[in-house]
């Protein structure tokens, strides 16, 4: 069976949504009357902040408080380790050991895991959100990272579908099939900590259809912050000669004060940074309008994007019925200024943007567990016909191709698009090439993801190769490719050689190239240590 049909193969034990976050993570799970609730940290606190600190003997520390991040050493502290997801080429060495993001992941996992166990008993099966605008390599990563904890991840999710479920069944209209069949949009407009997309979304009751999204993996709530600390360092060094930065303890007692002004000035017109370094301090205030001036290209950037979206997906401002936002860096006022001013209405705030995407992903995570199993029987009538009621439609955030060569020179390559990004889910597609040379050994066909003509702009996902062709098969013969991509993210190309019916396929599903063997093998790692 594939990885695909394993995923929904309950395990023993509790259903829930996790949102892996970039600076914080959180757990939810539906209880009984149908809440999506958040299941606290051993701390008392909703989310788990996503730092790892890597300690002796095994031991990790999975969020810790700021006073105690600052007991730590430095150089085995890992922030944001959400950004290199799906980075072949990124690995922290400890103890001889190359850690991998999946790994790291793995531990801030087991951490959120392991706290709610604590409270509501055996976690076995998991929904894991990921940015819309992930590729695949990411997505395969999140999979794996989830698997290495010992998680059964019966899917993955977008974070902003997840945020719609938990609007929807916020308003209590989810799974409402006694409500009017009237379709919404809304937009989702999604900041956290390291990541940002906007989605546009179309809704029922009973069926959810994504509309378009962009965004970007790497501009989130952290870069704001940084510009503080850059602001400061700055004036740090103009006064003193030296700069904060230069000293990694530093540099972390720095950007927590730094996070904090950020959140002051989310509420108040003025904040002091105050800082201590090598003998010197200083103490600057900040005002809010100096804050938004020191990140109005961060603000344009995602300003930007929401436009992009909205022209390209050609949903006049007027036909917006809500705007949802989710991450808490859209609590900044510049955020929702913003909105206002291109949405033409102001940003809902029915939901908790934190604990939006958790929540959601419990909603999911219960849909699939009602669809797929016997039923929960713990639940009322009601409530699992409402679960069962309920559909979605997704789009491909990234466009998928092939590589073809430049027909007047061999040795220009190209990114030849099949399936363009914002396509409705499944969708299938079918083409003719030919082949480029005479009497080839093999026919080989590379996968792509990304929007670039240029393939060193995309990202390779895949490939095949075409072995027994007729003899003295000439150039120009004709190749026919079938490229599919189904509404679970799982891709199927084909391809056939239509002079002597050659045919070969390839399935790329979430495993990351990783066999189970390797999966075992980095269980058993993370096994291996002791996190808190």
């Amino acid at each position: 069976m594939s990885e695909l049909g394993k995923r929904f193969e309950f395990a023993e034990g509790n259903t829930v949504g996790i949102d892996l976050g970039t600076s914080c993570s959180a757990l939810a799970h539906l209880d009984e009357d149908g809440d999506p609730v958040i299941v606290e940290s051993a701390t008392g606190s909703p989310v788990t902040p996503s730092i790892v600190v890597l300690g002796e003997g095994g031991r990790v520390l999975v969020g810790p408080s700021s006073d105690r991040l600052l007991q730590e050493d430095p150089e085995r502290v890992i922030v944001a380790i959400k950004r290199e997801m799906g980075n072949p080429n990124f690995a922290i060495e400890f103890e001889q050991r190359q850690l991998t993001p999946e790994l790291i992941s793995s531990l801030i996992l087991m951490k959120v895991r392991k706290d709610a166990e604590s409270q509501i008993g055996p976690v076995a099966n998991a929904v894991i959100t990921v940015p819309y605008y992930f590729n695949n390599p990411c997505r395969e990563a999140t999979q794996n990272a989830g698997q290495i904890a010992g998680l059964n991840v019966i899917d993955i999710i977008n974070e902003p579908t997840a945020a719609t479920l938990a609007y929807v069944w916020e308003r209590g209209e989810l799974g409402r099939a006694d409500l009017p069949d009237v379709e919404k949009t809304i937009l989702v407009y999604d900041l956290g900590g390291g990541t940002f997309d906007v989605t546009l979304v179309r809704h029922t009751p009973t069926h959810f259809s994504v509309v378009g999204t962009d965004g970007d993996t790497r501009l989130g709530g952290l870069d704001w912050t940084q510009r503080i600390a850059d602001h400061y360092c700055e004036e740090f060094r103009t006064q003193f000669g030296l700069d904060p930065r230069e000293d990694s303890r530093s540099r972390i007692a720095l950007f927590n004060v730094c996070e904090e002004v950020k959140r002051e000035l989310s509420v108040s017109l003025v904040a002091d940074v105050n800082f201590e370094y090598r003998g010197q301090s200083l103490s600057l205030k900040m005002t809010r309008y100096e804050f938004e001036d020191l990140t109005a290209d961060l603000l344009q950037r995602t300003r930007d994007t929401t436009e992009f979206v909205m022209d390209n997906a050609a949903v006049p401002v007027g036909q917006l019925d809500e705007i949802v936002l989710v991450g808490g860096s859209t609590c900044m006022p510049s955020v929702q200024t913003m909105l206002t001013e291109v949405c033409e209405r102001a940003p809902s705030h029915m939901l908790n943007p934190q604990l939006a995407v958790a929540q959601g992903a419990a909603i999911h995570a219960a849909i699939l567990e009602v669809k797929h199993t016997a039923g929960k029987g713990r639940m009322a009538d009601a409530l699992l016909r409402r679960l069962r009621a309920v559909t979605t439609t997704d789009v491909n955030s990234h466009s998928l191709g092939v590589e073809i060569t430049n027909p007047n020179d061999s040795r220009d390559k190209q990114n030849h698009i099949m399936i363009p990004r914002n396509s409705t889910l499944p969708r299938g597609v079918k083409q003719r090439f030919v082949t480029t040379l005479d009497n080839p050994n093999a026919i080989h066909i590379r996968l792509l993801e990304g929007e670039s003509a240029d393939v060193n702009a995309c990202t390779f996902i895949g490939d095949l190769r075409l072995t027994n062709l007729p003899d003295n098969l000439t150039a120009g013969s004709p190749i026919e490719v079938t490229y599919s991509y189904n509404e679970r993210g799982h891709i199927e190309v084909t391809v056939r050689e239509l002079v002597g019916k050659t045919e070969g396929s390839v399935e790329i599903a979430w495993n990351g190239g990783m066999n189970l063997a390797a999966i075992e093998s980095l269980r058993a790692l993370a096994g291996g240590y002791h996190v808190e």
